[in-house]
């Protein structure tokens, strides 16, 4: 825990003491959870946390490997759903929020931004599918999503998204560390993103996460004011939503959950969790 001598989270060169120093006997988790909502992890929970993210990136390795032409996003929802039951596990977003969502993972394809809902589809060569798995072990949470190039060839279009997208998720990452801000996540993810001819969904954000499904703070992907630096023991995702044409998503009328691109076409997303270390980060979902 940062002692009063110690430099200031906030990265501003100065001691704690003098700079961000909160009341008597309170500390850093104290203040960022009365401050910004945030929770700050200890020891005990990082690893029930740690936990529960392998076995959500086993879940996600095996779901899909199962994405072939031929299957549907039902058997796929089946499939994982009993990886969840078979661990002792429960699948976060299975009757999540409301309207509730009905099934225990998220499968989207090609011009679907986010929450597609497994059906009947069945996967054909050239599609692109985002599958997202978020699992509750022992009450931690894990969350990450993957892209799958079904068929191993796509066009140009939904190959850059995927690739652009996974880029963006990885760049931002390697910028974590306490004292950088969550502002400079989304800076990272625009600035390659629009460099590469795409843009960045700005309808939906990564999220703190860990002893719940979404916790402060949000994580916005696009340029953005939030001035927050971050501590060692945040947990969060960064889960960057790039699209070939414009930002702006539309969300179905009926199911209430999926969401397509508004002009029909490709979207890319990639997911991890992320833990901040005392000297950088953590990918959790590897």
């Amino acid at each position: 825990m940062i002692g009063r001598n110690d430099f200031c989270w906030c990265g501003s060169g100065d001691k704690w003491k003098k700079c961000h120093y909160p009341e008597e006997n309170t500390s850093v988790v104290d203040e960022y959870h009365k401050r910004y909502g945030i929770i700050i992890k200890d020891a005990e929970q990082i690893e029930g946390i740690r936990a529960s993210c392998r076995l959500a990136a086993e879940i996600l390795d095996k779901t899909c490997s199962r994405a072939v032409a031929g299957v549907t996003t039902l058997e796929l929802n089946d499939y994982a759903h009993k990886l969840h039951l078979d661990a002792g596990a429960i699948p976060a977003p299975l009757n999540y929020s409301s309207p509730p969502y009905p099934k225990s993972i998220c499968t989207s394809i090609n011009e679907v931004i986010c929450h597609g809902i497994p059906d009947g589809t069945v996967l054909n060569d050239g599609d692109i599918v985002n599958i997202d798995v978020t699992c509750i072990l022992e009450g931690y949470y894990g969350d990450c999503s993957r892209m799958v190039v079904v068929g191993g060839k796509t066009t140009e279009e939904r190959q850059r998204v995927v690739d652009v997208s996974y880029e963006c998720l990885m760049r931002s990452i390697d910028i974590i560390k306490p004292g950088a801000l969550i502002s400079d996540i989304g800076a990272v993810i625009e600035e390659y993103a629009t460099s590469q001819g795409c843009s960045v969904v700005y309808q939906f954000v990564g999220h703190g996460v860990g002893v719940g499904f979404h916790e402060a703070p949000e994580i916005q992907h696009c340029s953005n004011d939030n001035d927050i630096p971050l501590v060692s023991g945040m947990t969060f995702t960064i889960e960057p939503m790039i699209n070939a044409g414009k930002a702006e998503g539309i969300v179905d009328t009926e199911d209430h959950w999926t969401v397509k691109t508004c002009d029909g076409m490709a979207s890319g997303q990639w997911e991890h969790t992320i833990l901040v270390t005392d000297d950088g980060y953590e990918i959790l979902t590897l």
